[in-house]
């Protein structure tokens, strides 16, 4: 297997189909890409800019010098279809997913029911800070497995920094909302749909909705619970000790009002109606008849329609609220590694990739993780995942190899490195300084490294031994 791509480089460079000048000529353009994706911040241009330039610069440079395959798209049938280069290297069906998703989350938010669920379990917890701190670690997790790592960091963030001044626990906050912001990654893992890294390497591996669960939730299990007492320890959070302690903080926290949130009781309950299925039904595309032909990307769209006719007369203000620069970097990313492929620099960076794999079958995959998430930490994840899964592919990597989840499991830990690691992690650090607590790049990295050491350790255990 790992000769194949380094075979099919070196065939089609003596064939003079491309030189190896160009390829390298594109693998720095790649580089350049990446690099100012890790200095987004410093650029001040969002992501779909960014990577929707660099797609331009490609496209047109790879239509000077590339064999690109110009001309009609034949369909299933023989039909042919006129479509530009680029459509087709789009992963529609990840697309899909991605929108539709985001479109049901969006409007199944604004029936209260997550709220609804985050206030009941705070007080249900009496407002005791250790009792807190694994109720909203918990709450992270599934709300990250469930909607997505950004929107469970805006939710339960902002849920602690309340909670904890009305407890007048201020001194914990930075604590608590650090540990919730690791915890967003490992729910990250959850599920195929938890994260863009999931989907993009699951679904090109040939992973179910079921299996992925399976497979990964013990590690997630392990993961939150370990990061929980860790964090518990490093961060002198502790149960109250006194009875007259106990009794003030659950007076204080039975003041809120779980209601607040839910505009109509019919409309809560359909959501929570709609979740459960929309879970079950995603869960069991790949069995459920003529769905598994139209797959995930279908389901999602369908559900978000559904939820959508609830606000028909004003659906433009969810339209509004999509994260557009997220689809269109997404688009732009899908051409980019077209482009790359054509001029082999994946097969170039596959030939890297097969010296990290013959290290052997412990060595190898554990390879693949480390570096994976070395990388996740200092640049988004998300071409990271797809370069790798477009090689992973081309290698004919089975869908039982451990390979896979090294680059599941790496992309997504990685991100708890660094502040600019993942989303998530920005998120927390941007909820830190609104509240006038002070963290620096620096700071976050020597307060997160023992947890991210511990994870990934865990990941590289948890792939070699069990999967």
């Amino acid at each position: 297997m790992p000769t194949q791509l380094l075979t099919l480089a070196v065939e089609n460079n003596h064939a003079g189909e491309v030189s190896i000048s160009i390829t390298l000529l594109f693998g720095a353009i790649l580089v350049a890409m990446i690099a100012c994706l890790a200095l987004e911040e410093k650029l001040h241009a969002r992501k779909s800019i960014i990577v929707g330039t660099f797609a331009t610069i490609c496209l047109l440079l790879g239509a000077w010098v590339l064999p690109l395959p110009f001309g009609p798209a034949v369909l299933p049938g023989g039909h042919a279809v006129n479509l530009p280069v680029y459509i087709p290297a789009i992963d529609w069906g990840v697309i899909a997913i991605i929108l539709g998703s985001s479109l049901f989350v969006d409007v199944t938010s604004k029936c209260g029911l997550f709220g609804w669920i985050a206030i009941k379990l705070t007080k249900a917890s009496g407002g005791d800070p250790l009792k807190l701190l694994w109720v909203y670690g918990l709450m992270t997790v599934v709300f990250s497995a469930v909607l997505n790592n950004v929107t469970a960091m805006i939710i339960v963030g902002s849920l602690s920094a309340v909670s904890l001044k009305k407890l007048t626990r201020q001194e914990l906050l930075l604590g608590f909302l650090l540990i919730e912001a690791l915890l967003t990654n490992i729910g990250g893992l959850l599920t195929l749909i938890s994260s863009v890294p999931n989907i993009i390497v699951g679904t090109t591996a040939g992973i179910s909705f079921v299996e992925f669960f399976i497979k990964s939730s013990p590690f997630v299990a392990v993961a939150t619970v370990a990061t929980l007492i860790l964090g518990a320890k490093l961060f002198g959070i502790r149960r109250l000790a006194g009875a007259d302690e106990r009794a003030e903080a659950a007076f204080l926290v039975s003041g809120f009002d779980e209601n607040d949130g839910i505009e109509s009781r019919r409309f809560f309950f359909f959501g929570a109606f709609m979740l459960v299925a929309f879970i079950a039904t995603i869960a069991t595309t790949s069995v459920l008849p003529f769905i598994s032909d139209l797959g995930m990307g279908f389901v999602a769209l369908a559900f978000a329609g559904v939820m959508l006719i609830r606000y028909k007369h004003d659906v433009n203000r969810f339209y509004r609220a999509l994260d557009w620069d997220l689809l269109g970097f997404f688009a732009a990313l899908f051409a980019v590694i077209s482009i790359m492929e054509h001029a082999q620099v994946l097969a170039l960076i596959g030939t890297g990739v097969t010296h990290l794999i013959e290290l052997g079958d412990r060595l190898g995959p554990a390879s693949i993780l480390i570096s994976s998430a070395a990388a996740s930490s200092v640049t988004d994840n998300i071409p990271l995942a797809a370069m790798l899964a477009k090689i992973f592919a081309a290698l004919d990597t089975p869908r039982e190899s451990t390979l896979w989840w090294a680059v599941i499991f790496g992309a997504n830990l990685g991100g708890n490195l660094t502040p600019i690691g993942s989303a998530s992690t920005l998120v927390a650090v941007t909820i830190i300084h609104k509240h006038g607590l002070k963290l620096s790049f620096g700071g976050f990295v020597v307060r997160a490294f023992p947890f991210a050491v511990f994870q990934i350790a865990l990941a590289a255990g948890y792939v070699l031994l069990f999967l």
